[in-house]
């Protein structure tokens, strides 16, 4: 069984081989926990992957199951091991959305739709200063502080030259227009992305006003595929709470929805002139209001 170093993805595909055994022994969560004298909702976090398993309790949810396959048995402990190790990401606090961050780590390929602003792994350390300060008025400057550095972190992974993996982003036109902090941080961050967007293993498209409605209407989404599996993940990002689309009957939508807005962006070289030309239009255009302060978003 191949499994992904994140400790996030060793924990899903555990919990999804452990649901898998549990469907074809015939049980509910319900009878597993009666019998192991847990609760019902232990079994159901294990299974989707949101609590750690200790080796012990995978074996004795694989003789529940009557598995006989010692070899499956054994992969699936040594994978609840591994699985209870940290991330890298623990060392910035309480990280709200940790579970994308394992999954993004380890990912193949990411194919997001962004509608209001540059995309975390594209952003500059002012740009995104200013994204997560402006965006959240409850932040406070600690806190601003290490997302501000986990986000940079993160970036290692795209502009790694040993391990870069497939990033592709759609991004709305009003990501470009929008004012996020000065004219000389959306300069700046506008030049980066001209530059990030001619690397070959990095596809920037703009979807243009003139597009009118199309199927990103709706809001961002990410695809996320991994290596060796054929699974993958929809990451929808909200304020309060995250939502991950496994099933290939919820995720199929989404890849649909994705060619669709491909082909009604414009190609990536048309995109770079776009990007270009939208910088142009902050040179010389100050630092907002000629009084040097940040501009507020929208």
């Amino acid at each position: 069984m191949a499994a992904n170093g994140s400790p996030t993805i060793r924990r899903r595909r555990l919990g999804a081989e452990l649901r898998r055994l549990r469907h074809a022994a015939g049980m509910t969560h319900q009878q597993v926990a009666g019998r192991l004298l847990v609760s019902q909702s232990k079994i159901s976090l294990i299974e989707t992957g949101r609590r750690a398993i200790n080796p012990r309790d995978v074996r004795d949810l694989c003789e529940l199951y009557r598995v006989t396959d010692q070899a499956l048995v054994g992969s699936l402990m040594r994978m609840a091991k591994e699985s209870g190790r940290q991330g890298w990401w623990v060392a910035y606090g309480d990280v709200p959305y940790s579970v994308f961050i394992g999954m993004e780590t380890e990912a193949a390929s990411i194919h997001s739709y962004e509608p209001l602003v540059i995309p975390g792994l594209l952003q500059t350390r002012a740009y995104a200063a200013a994204v997560i300060t402006e965006s959240n008025p409850l932040i406070t400057s600690e806190q601003a502080a290490a997302q501000l550095e986990l986000r940079l972190r993160r970036q290692h992974r795209a502009h790694h030259p040993a391990r870069p993996f497939r990033l592709w982003t759609i991004l709305d036109e009003s990501a470009l227009h929008r004012s996020v902090g000065t004219s000389d941080v959306m300069r700046e961050q506008l030049e980066h992305l001209h530059h990030l967007s001619s690397q070959p293993h990095i596809t920037v498209q703009v979807l243009p006003h003139a597009a009118g409605a199309h199927p990103g209407v709706s809001g961002q989404f990410s695809i996320l595929t991994f290596p060796d599996t054929d699974a993958g993940v929809v990451y929808l990002e909200r304020f309060t709470s995250d939502l991950y689309l496994e099933k290939p009957a919820d995720r199929h939508p989404y890849h649909l929805m994705y060619d669709h807005l491909q082909a009604q962006a414009l190609g990536p070289e048309q995109s770079r002139r776009f990007i270009s030309d939208t910088i142009r239009s902050h040179t010389g255009a100050g630092t907002g209001a000629g009084t040097g302060r940040p501009r507020r978003m929208p």
